[in-house]
C-alpha cells in the first residue's frame, strides 16, 4: 500500500448499491431507481438521461454512447453500443477541404438511446416508461445552475449564440439560476409514452430530421430510421491476474488495454513516481500510433486485436521505452472532448460502465427545431484523408475515443470506473487503474492523484487532428517530478487541475460485499452508495 494523500471527499461506502456520476441530480436518480428495486441497467437508463439534463454541453439524447453491462448471475459482461453512423449525405469529397466542427453540418445520426433501449429490453426490470421520470422532471422544474455549467457556457457563447432555440435556453444563467428546458421534456414524455422507436422511426423522428434540415444539416427520417444499437462481446486482457475488459472497436477502448500491456513489462509499484510517469506516458505514445493506425468501424475495416493486444508485441512495444529519454512520436497523420461517464453497480453485483457525448461542449450548438434536443458535432472526429482507416463513408461509424472498462478477478467484478475527455480518456484511465491495482489504493485516492496527459504532433480527435507535443501536468506532482520529467526530455507544460479530461467516477467491489464509490473533484461529479 502506497501512502494516501489528503483527499477533498470521502469515500462512499454502501452494500445494496452504489453510483458515481458527473452530476448529483443524476447520481440521486440512480440510487433512487436501485432503492425502489430497479437493477443497475435501469439505474443507468436513469443516470443516462438524467445526465442529458442536468449537463446539457456533455451528453444528451443527441448523442452517442457505449453501455458495458457485467452479469453477476452469470459472470458474462455484454456491451450495448450506442453510436451512430454518418449521415448518407457524408462524403469525404464532400469534405474534403475539412469536415464541419459546430453548426448543422456537424453532427452526425445520434445512437445512446438506441444503445440504452437495446440494454434495458434485454436486462432492464422496471417499466422504461418510469425510468424517464427523473430526467422529465429535472427538465420541467429545473436544477441549480454549478461553477462549471456557467464557466463551459460562457466558454461556449459563440457556438450557442448562433442557435436561436440553443441561446435562449442556455445563454445568460448566472450560479444557482435554475435551468428550464420545457420542450426537452415534453420530449422526454414521448419519449416516455412511446419508448425509443418514435426516436428513430415514429412522428418524433419526423420532428428531429425536420429541426436539423431547418438548420441546415444533413441528418435524415431515414437515418434516424436505419439507426440501431449493436450488441458486442466486450475485448479484454489479463494485468498481473486481473481480467480488464473493454469496449471494442469502434471505441479505442483497445488502446488503453494496449498501454496496460506495455505497462505490466515494468515494476509499477517500485518505481519513483517520475519513473512511473515516464514509463506510462512513453507506452501511452506507443499505444496512439497503433490507435492512428488501426481505430475504425470494423464493418469497414479490419482491426488486428489479436496481434495488437498480445504478449509478444507487449513485449516488442516495451523493448522500445528508453528510461532515460523521452521519445518523439508523431502520428501518421490535441483535442478538447466534452463528455459524461457515469457507473452503477447493484445489489446483486451487476454493473454498467457507460460512457456517452455530444463531443465537443455543447456539440453542434444546434436544437432540433421544438424537440429540446441538442444535437452532437460527431462529425468532427473524421479523417477524409485516402487509406486513412477512419476516412469519412456514409454509414460508418467514426472512431471513438469513449471507452467504458470494468476490473474483474475469476469472473467477478472489481472494479468499474472512467472519465471524459477525448484523447486524454484513456490516459486518465490508465492511471487510475495502475494506481488501484499497483499501488493499492481505495477509488477516491487514486482519483485524487496528480494527473498528466501526453499529446502527440497529429493525434488530435477532432479535426483538424493536430497536437503540440506536450506533457500537460499537475503541479501537484511537486517540483522535483516535473524536473526529472524534463531531464528525460519530456516537453512539460504545468497545469494547476485538468478540468476537462478529469471528471473520473469508480467503483471498486470488496470481497465482503462492500461497494466503495469515489468521485473526482475536479468537477461537478459525487458518488453515492447505500
Amino acid at each position: 500500500m502506497t501512502f494516501v494523500q489528503r483527499n477533498h471527499r470521502p469515500l462512499i461506502m454502501g452494500r445494496r448499491g452504489a453510483v458515481g456520476s458527473n452530476h448529483p441530480m443524476a447520481t440521486q436518480a440512480g440510487l433512487d431507481v436501485l432503492r425502489a428495486g430497479g437493477n443497475a441497467v435501469d439505474a443507468a437508463v436513469a443516470v443516462s438521461l438524467a445526465l442529458g439534463v442536468c449537463e446539457p454541453m456533455m451528453s444528451g439524447l443527441g448523442g452517442d454512447g457505449f453501455y458495458h453491462l457485467h452479469l453477476a448471475k452469470t459472470g458474462t459482461s455484454v456491451v450495448f453500443n450506442g453510436t451512430g453512423a454518418a449521415p448518407g449525405a457524408a462524403t469525404a469529397e464532400r469534405f474534403k477541404d475539412g469536415v464541419a466542427v459546430t453548426g448543422a453540418l456537424s453532427a452526425s445520426v445520434p445512437g445512446s438511446l438506441a444503445g440504452l433501449a437495446a440494454m434495458h429490453a434485454a436486462h432492464g426490470e422496471l417499466p422504461f416508461g418510469v425510468l424517464v421520470r427523473p430526467a422529465i422532471a429535472l427538465a420541467h422544474g429545473g436544477f441549480a445552475v454549478t461553477h462549471k455549467h456557467v464557466s463551459t457556457t460562457q466558454d461556449n457563447r459563440a457556438r450557442l449564440a448562433a442557435d436561436g432555440r440553443s441561446a435562449a435556453s442556455f445563454l445568460g444563467q448566472r450560479l444557482g439560476d435554475l435551468c428550464l428546458q420545457p420542450d426537452l421534456g415534453r420530449t422526454l414524455e414521448e419519449i416516455a409514452a412511446d419508448g425509443a422507436e418514435t426516436f428513430y422511426r415514429g412522428p418524433l423522428a419526423q420532428r428531429i430530421a425536420a429541426g436539423v434540415a431547418a438548420a441546415g444539416g444533413m441528418i435524415t427520417a431515414g437515418d434516424l430510421s436505419s439507426c440501431s444499437a449493436e450488441v458486442q462481446a466486450p475485448i479484454g486482457i489479463t494485468y498481473r491476474g486481473w481480467t480488464i475488459t473493454q469496449t471494442g472497436p469502434n471505441s479505442t477502448g483497445f488502446t488503453m488495454l494496449q498501454m496496460l500491456k506495455i505497462a505490466e513489462r515494468f515494476d509499477i509499484a517500485g518505481m519513483s513516481a517520475a519513473e512511473r510517469v515516464h514509463v506510462l506516458v512513453e507506452a501511452k505514445k506507443l499505444a496512439f500510433l497503433d490507435r492512428e493506425r488501426w481505430g475504425a468501424d470494423p464493418r469497414y475495416e479490419t482491426v488486428p486485436l489479436d496481434r495488437l493486444l498480445s504478449d509478444r508485441y507487449a513485449d516488442e512495444l516495451a523493448g522500445r521505452i528508453d528510461m532515460g529519454r523521452a521519445a518523439v512520436m508523431a502520428t501518421p497523420v490535441s483535442a478538447a472532448g466534452d463528455t459524461t461517464y457515469f457507473c452503477v453497480v447493484d445489489g446483486e453485483g451487476n454493473a454498467v460502465s457507460a460512457i456517452q457525448s455530444l463531443n465537443g461542449a455543447y456539440g453542434s450548438g444546434v436544437t432540433a427545431g421544438d424537440t429540446g434536443i441538442v444535437m452532437n458535432n460527431r462529425m468532427a472526429y473524421w479523417h477524409v484523408a485516402e487509406g486513412h482507416a477512419n476516412r469519412l463513408v456514409p454509414g460508418k461509424r467514426v472512431r471513438h475515443t469513449m471507452n467504458a472498462p470494468m476490473v474483474l478477478k475469476d469472473g467477478k467484478l472489481v472494479a468499474v470506473l472512467g472519465t471524459p475527455g477525448a484523447d486524454h480518456q484513456v490516459q486518465v484511465n490508465l492511471q487510475v487503474v495502475t494506481a488501484m491495482l499497483d499501488l493499492g489504493l481505495d477509488p477516491q485516492s487514486a482519483l485524487e492523484m496528480p494527473r498528466w496527459t501526453s499529446s502527440q504532433v497529429g493525434q488530435g480527435a477532432n479535426w483538424p487532428h493536430e497536437g503540440d507535443g506536450a506533457l500537460s501536468i499537475e503541479v501537484d506532482h511537486g517540483e522535483a517530478v516535473l524536473a526529472d520529467l524534463a531531464v528525460r526530455g519530456h516537453q512539460i507544460k504545468p497545469l494547476g487541475h485538468l478540468e476537462g479530461p478529469c471528471a473520473m467516477q469508480a467503483i471498486r467491489v470488496l470481497e465482503n460485499g462492500v461497494r466503495m464509490a469515489g468521485s473526482d473533484p475536479r468537477r461537478d461529479g459525487w458518488a453515492g452508495a447505500f
